[in-house]
């Protein structure tokens, strides 16, 4: 029997107090499955999210010929195949939800010799993949889609791949990294440049595995023909799955809260800079490193925060913590403008319009751009929610419901498991009001 349909109804609560450590890094917890398969040896993974979107990931592998253990709760033991190793598989691969996962394994497997077919669920089969097939395609690779770029993909083995020298019209790690991901397999060197930086996880990782690789900020080189070295992955915790709270105790009067280890890679944290920006009141503790990322205890109190404009290079730092932002924007003194982010339009739904619309319903003021949103910020009321399936979406209004006048109900939740699992007994547990119940 399947389960039924599940909403969350969330509501005002008390301050939000303690410490807490949210879920391994869902970006380092994909490309440590991914390398530590084309490794020589064994990586021990720690901290590994259990995720449906990095378990997915992690079951295309195994179907690839990798053999991944689970001795406990986020711990993965990969035993590398090598760079060559992988074998075909006579089923599709499933990605799931996991956009992250399609894009970076698209340039994996653009250089093995068999044929592969890349399929995901509903939401993941109405993203673009044109800006990641084309570049690829330059490198040699085949690969067919649906119209309009769209998955499933077919990606053609025994391909001969070259290196090429590639600007991206649109900053994105995960198709700088699926190129980089095929240089390993191409003739020749591969070069990405992009407009804006982006996240350096794949190019951090690609160095820790022992691969040469230069790198700087918006810039990648890399040659082909080296080997991957197994190691031992320490995986921070996940500064988006942090972001929901830091903005929670921002904006809940008499909040404190301490998020430990969180990842702290500069080209993740703009969420971090924005709300600094608003005026909250986070600081960094215990800083240090894992897994070649630096980490951070966050503690944060709640504050007053003024309204801003964001925009330009700081955008892409914060792609994914943007539904946050919004809710941070509704709490505050003063309109705040969001324009350069059109990016959010092609996300797990459309996060500008599933926003707007959320907060429209709960009695806020937004104004639709193209490429952003003018939120005015106000009095925060109950209301019904349609979370369009997006788990950053739920999150978010489960967050605004702790300062509305009334009760919130949010739909469609079952993605959430995507990338944070059990985010609601952790939100109950430092003091959120958060709870599952039935559809009716």
């Amino acid at each position: 029997m399947s389960t039924p349909p599940q909403a969350w109804n969330a509501r005002r609560g008390s301050p939000l107090r303690g410490s807490l450590r949210v879920p391994g890094d869902k970006s380092v917890s994909h490309r440590a499955i991914m390398l530590g398969a084309l490794a020589e040896g064994t990586t021990h993974v720690t901290g590994f999210l259990e995720g449906e979107d990095t378990r997915a990931t992690a079951r295309v592998f195994e179907q690839l010929g990798v053999r991944i253990e689970t001795p406990s709760a986020n711990e993965r033991i990969v035993h590398g195949v090598g760079l060559h190793g992988l074998t075909g598989s006579t089923g599709p691969l499933d990605c799931g939800n996991a956009g992250t996962g399609m894009r970076l394994l698209a340039g994996v497997l653009a250089g093995q010799a068999f044929d592969s077919l890349l399929v995901g669920d509903e939401s993941l089969s109405k993203r673009p993949m044109r800006r990641v097939i084309e570049p690829l395609e330059r490198m040699g690779a085949v690969i067919a889609s649906e119209p309009g770029g769209l998955p499933p993909l077919r990606i053609e083995g025994a391909r001969t791949l070259r290196g090429v020298e590639y600007t991206l019209p649109v900053a994105s790690a995960q198709v700088k990294s699926a190129l980089l991901l095929a240089g390993l397999y191409a003739q020749g060197e591969t070069v990405v440049r992009e407009p804006h930086p982006t996240r350096d996880y794949t190019e951090r990782m690609l160095a820790a595995f022992g691969w040469p690789i230069e790198y700087a900020s918006g810039f990648a080189r890399l040659q082909g023909g080296h080997r991957l070295q197994a190691r031992t992955v320490s995986v921070p915790a996940d500064f988006s799955s942090a972001a929901f709270f830091l903005v929670a105790a921002s904006i809940v009067p008499g909040s404190e809260l301490r998020l430990e280890a969180v990842g702290m890679n500069p080209r993740r944290t703009g969420l971090l800079t924005a709300l600094r920006w608003m005026g909250a009141d986070i600081r960094e503790e215990n800083v240090s490193e894992a897994g070649g990322e630096p980490v951070a205890d966050l503690v944060v109190r709640h504050a007053q925060l003024r309204g801003i404009e964001i925009g330009g290079e700081l955008v892409p730092d914060m792609i994914d913590e943007f539904p946050a932002l919004f809710v941070a924007a509704a709490c505050a003194e003063g309109a705040t403008v969001i324009r350069d982010a059109a990016e959010l339009r092609v996300k797990e739904s459309d996060r500008i319009a599933a926003m707007a619309a959320g907060m429209r319903a709960l009695g806020i003021e937004v104004e639709e751009h193209p490429d952003g949103a003018t939120i005015v910020p106000g009095r925060l009321t109950g209301g019904a929610i349609d979370s369009r399936g997006d788990h950053r979406i739920a999150m978010s209004f489960s967050v605004a419901a702790q300062c509305a006048s009334a009760d919130v109900r949010i739909h469609d939740i079952a993605n959430v498991a995507t990338s944070f699992p059990g985010f609601e007994v952790l939100a109950r547990g430092i003091g959120m009001q958060v709870g599952v119940e039935a559809e009716n």
